[in-house]
Formats: C-alpha cells, structure tokens, sequence
C-alpha cells in the first residue's frame, strides 16, 4: 500500500514577523498543476500589495515538485520552502509565502531561515495526516441486502463508503484496502449476486 501524508486541513494561513518584515504562508491541498496555478493566482489577488510571493509544491506522491523564488536571489524562497515540504514527506501540498518587505534586508541566509521556518510553522499549524492509495469499487446490490451491507460497509475499518446510488439496484461507490478481500466478502454477503466493478483508485486518509 502506497503511505504518504497530507495536510489535516484543506488550507491554512499563518504568519510571522523577522527584522520587521511580514511573511504570510498559505498552505492548501491541491491535486494538480491546474489547482496550484489557481491557488497561486488567488494569494496573489488577495495579497497584491506585498512585494513577493513565493512558492513550493509537491503532488503525486513526491513525483512532481516544483518552487520559485518570485523575484528574491536565486534558491533563497522556494528551495528551502520545497526543502521543508519534502522533509515532512508531504504530498499534494502547495505552500505559498508571501512577504512584506520591512525595510530591512536579511542576507541570503536570513531569507533562507524566514521562508523555511515559514513554512514549517505552517505545516506545524496545519497538522499532517497520513494518505493512502486504495482501489475503488463500485459494489451493485439488490434492495434486499442492501440496507444490511451498508451497515456493515460504514463498519470496516478497511473500507470508505464516498457515496450510494439508487435506482433499479444499489450501488455502493467505496474504497478499500484490498479488492479481492473486499469482493469476497460482498460475494459472501450476498450469496454471489453482487456485482463488483473496478473504479480506478483513490486517496483516502488513515
């Protein structure tokens, strides 16, 4: 089973102050280039009168991550923003700080120092959890098991119910640990007449 972790919250917002300059850092959940394009564009609006906005992300397990600097020297914002997310093993995590100058520079090693700790303050505000990549199933029943197995479905702590579907039958959309457990054990249930489809994969927090 694929483990990572994730943030426990969609998204946060904290700050800090180091030789008179404010630094913002707004952490999200995102699932992909498109969302970090528009998280990033809606700090920018939202914040517009601040000098830079800097950023970091990681997605698909660790795969994909990237970081800018928006207009500091070079590896002084987004390398060490970056740096904190990938120490944390932290996936689908966009970390954008944005700074208010204050009048005072702080040297390569104090905007290294800032945007890092920025960043890890943020995470620490936020909280971690940890992620899986589990199989969907779609699990299509009769009326008359189907009030039974989902009871039963909400119960295992292998399984997360994401939605049921009426019509002609039942149809149970879950993700679960392991498939073929899972598919045996609705086959048990109702005494073969289930009927399990494969769904692709989600994620899902443990």
């Amino acid at each position: 089973m694929w483990v990572m972790r994730g943030l426990a919250v969609a998204s946060s917002v904290t700050e800090s102050v180091v030789s008179r300059s404010r630094f913002v850092c707004s952490l999200f959940r995102v699932g992909s280039e498109a969302e970090v394009r528009e998280r990033v564009a809606g700090v920018r609006r939202e914040w517009w009168e601040a000098s830079h906005h800097c950023t970091a992300f990681v997605l698909d397990g660790g795969r994909v991550a990237r970081s800018s600097d928006d207009g500091e020297p070079a590896g002084t914002a987004g390398a060490p923003m970056l740096e904190v997310l990938r120490g944390r093993g932290l996936t689908d995590v966009l970390a954008v700080v944005t700074r208010y100058f204050g009048g005072v520079k702080l040297g390569a090693g104090g905007l290294v120092r800032a945007y890092g700790g920025a960043v890890s303050a943020g995470v620490e505000a936020a909280g971690t959890v940890e992620l899986a990549v589990w199989p969907r199933l779609l699990v299509r029943v009769g009326y008359g098991v189907a009030g039974s197995l989902e009871g039963l479905l909400r119960l295992r702590e292998d399984v997360r119910l994401a939605s049921v579907v009426f019509s002609d039958v039942v149809t149970f959309d879950v993700a679960c640990a392991d498939a073929e457990v899972l598919a045996a054990w609705v086959a048990g249930l109702s005494a073969g007449a289930a009927e399990v489809e494969p769904a692709g994969s989600v994620r899902v927090e443990l």
